[in-house]
């Protein structure tokens, strides 16, 4: 039975996904419970269940490139209509294996998604994202080559990841001026430890009606309300591969923050998710599970507080948006 997290438009397209998501990043991961079928399939079990049906993953993700998305298409078998399903393609920190094409080609792109629908398993892939900006391609020529996958039926919707704010509004200037399909959505880092996205891309994305999603936006558990300045859980991916986010996390802003959940008998979870969803730019938030008792803890603190002005103007001063160190003065 499902249960009732909201959806929420992807800017000002037709697409709705559940306010909470589901990064699948951990799926096919190396040393996590989501490294086999059966863990994948028990977390994604789990996240329908509870709501969560907007899933994002990346042709990049798994021990192997793939891994993710062909756990994903054997585990969704049978549900796949349940899900709004997202992929990404063209990351620029991976080899393109494709002579002579860079990575927002023609070619690539119609490689890509063949080899993604593949592993998925599905005839259909609700949001396309281009993962990386390509400086190779003219931004035209990306935007033609999906809108013809578009046209075909084996794309929905396309979208973006990690454009800065100027690139956000060439693409759209592009796209209007040429009437093709435009992106509708942006996926960038933003958290509550992590607000460099308010400068320019959160405007961006207003301005041109893009929803936007966060990734990292628990900032790899930080902002979870598990961690401390003296403990950390040992089976935790920050003190398996990142131990130095822990160690210089800024721990008198984060025990400020946990004296102002407490103050409101709220977790810092659904503190931090209420903080998120209180813009009206977002249109999820995706975190990552390797549990099914974490995706169900997400899934819960989506909807469990809404913030008053007074609350997030309290935030802001707990964690505010750091001055720009480019900034003239």
């Amino acid at each position: 039975m499902t249960s009732a997290v909201p959806l929420r438009r992807v800017g000002a397209s037709g697409l709705l996904v559940s306010s909470v998501g589901l990064g699948c990043n951990n799926f096919g991961r190396a040393g996590t419970k989501t490294e086999t079928l059966d863990g994948t399939r028990a977390v994604l079990d789990a996240a329908i269940d509870a709501g969560v049906t907007f899933l994002d993953t990346a042709d990049i993700y798994g021990r192997e490139p793939g891994l993710s998305e062909t756990l994903m298409g054997e585990a969704l078998k049978g549900r796949r209509d349940e899900v709004v399903l997202a992929t990404k393609f063209g990351h620029s920190a991976f080899p393109a294996g494709i002579s002579g094409a860079s990575k927002g080609s023609r070619t690539y792109i119609r490689r890509a998604v063949e080899a993604s629908l593949r592993r998925l398993q599905t005839d259909w892939i609700d949001l396309y994202q281009l993962h990386t900006p390509d400086p190779k391609t003219p931004i035209d020529e990306t935007l033609d080559a999906l809108g013809e996958l578009v046209r075909e039926g084996k794309v929905r919707y396309v979208g973006h990841s990690n454009f800065t704010g100027w690139q956000i509004a060439e693409a759209e200037l592009v796209a209007r001026e040429r009437h093709s399909i435009r992106f509708v959505s942006a996926q960038n880092h933003y958290s509550l430890l992590a607000r460099a996205a308010e400068r320019e891309v959160l405007p961006a994305a207003e301005r041109f009606g893009v929803g936007f999603f966060p990734f990292f936006p628990l900032h790899n558990g930080l902002l979870t309300g598990k961690f401390s300045r003296d403990n950390a859980p040992a089976d935790s991916r920050i003190m398996r591969q990142r131990q130095h986010v822990w160690q210089e996390a800024p721990w008198d802003a984060l025990e400020a923050f946990q004296s102002f959940c407490d103050a409101r008998g709220i977790t810092m979870l659904e503190a931090t998710y209420g903080w998120m969803l209180s813009h009206p730019a977002l249109s999820s938030v995706i975190a990552g599970a390797t549990t099914p008792e974490q995706v169900r803890a997400n899934a819960a603190a989506g909807s469990a507080w809404t913030p008053d002005a007074d609350d997030l103007a309290a935030i802001d001063a707990l964690l505010p948006l750091p001055e720009d160190p480019g900034a003239k003065v």
